[in-house]
């Protein structure tokens, strides 16, 4: 199941039933789990572990350095969980040691053909990131959220879960849980991604709560602060609202509004 172009270093693991195509090559300090299969022509640099049945299609290049000036050479490492489908040139970078070492991936995510993620950047479950989405550096990723074609996200900015970013709208502030935000110019806030989360299951009771608190952020007038206080009454009887008031509660930058 390894074809005899591929170049795997001596020091690289590979788990049981893993699959690598033609003139791919794995570097040193790489960690492959079962079942995960990898297609030709894809480059995986370490430090980087890689856990099982993920889909790597050709071409895609992973735990390269990061792009960052202040990088320099120390020992930082890409880490993927399971059952993720990465597509044709995918491009992962390690972390930095000034962001926390490792940049990281979780299970059942789809990266589209030409995603970019950056360093340090910190990536959920049950993602889809469409063609030509990127990440900055120190970007972190909720569960659920949904990247449209050629949408992108500043450094260090925080996406919540089950938010909806759409095709081509840049993303240059935080974005709290079940927002979907527009295309115009850096992006705005457009309502709740109310049919993604019935499609996940969630009841009307839920939506309506999260509805509530969406007016509450963002079409009550309010300042920041006064919303804060209003949700907070609203936490009370949803553990949605409270999660959303979490997140505005530990944003480090400018919240979407």
């Amino acid at each position: 199941m390894i074809h005899p172009t591929a170049q795997i270093d001596p020091s690289a693991s590979i788990g049981a039933n893993v699959s690598i195509g033609a003139y791919s090559v794995i570097g040193a300090d790489v960690e492959i789990g079962e079942g995960t299969t990898i297609g030709p022509h894809v480059v995986i640099e370490g430090p980087t572990r890689i856990g099982s049945d993920n889909r790597i299609s050709q071409f895609a290049s992973l735990g390269g350095p990061p792009q960052d000036k202040k990088f320099a050479g120390e020992r930082t490492e890409l880490v993927i969980g399971d059952r993720n489908l990465i597509r044709e040139f995918v491009t992962i970078n390690r972390g930095t040691g000034e962001g926390g070492s490792v940049t990281r991936i979780g299970n059942d995510n789809w990266l589209l053909a030409y995603v970019h993620i950056a360093h340090d950047c910190q990536i959920g479950n049950n993602t889809v990131f469409s063609n030509y989405s990127a990440l900055a550096g120190h970007v972190e990723i909720g569960d659920w959220v949904i990247m449209s074609g050629f949408s992108g996200v500043h450094q260090f900015c925080k996406v919540g879960a089950h938010a909806f970013i759409g095709m081509g709208c840049l993303v240059g502030a935080d974005v709290p849980p079940f927002v979907m935000m527009a295309n115009e110019q850096h992006g705005r806030p457009r309502g709740i991604n109310s049919e993604g989360l019935k499609r996940r299951g969630f009841d009307s009771t839920r939506i309506s709560a999260i509805k509530r608190a969406y007016r509450t952020l963002y079409m009550a007038g309010l300042t920041l602060s006064d919303a804060r206080e209003q949700l907070l009454s609203l936490a009370t009887e949803s553990d949605d609202v409270r999660a959303m008031l979490e997140f505005l509660e530990r944003s480090e930058r400018a919240v979407a509004r």
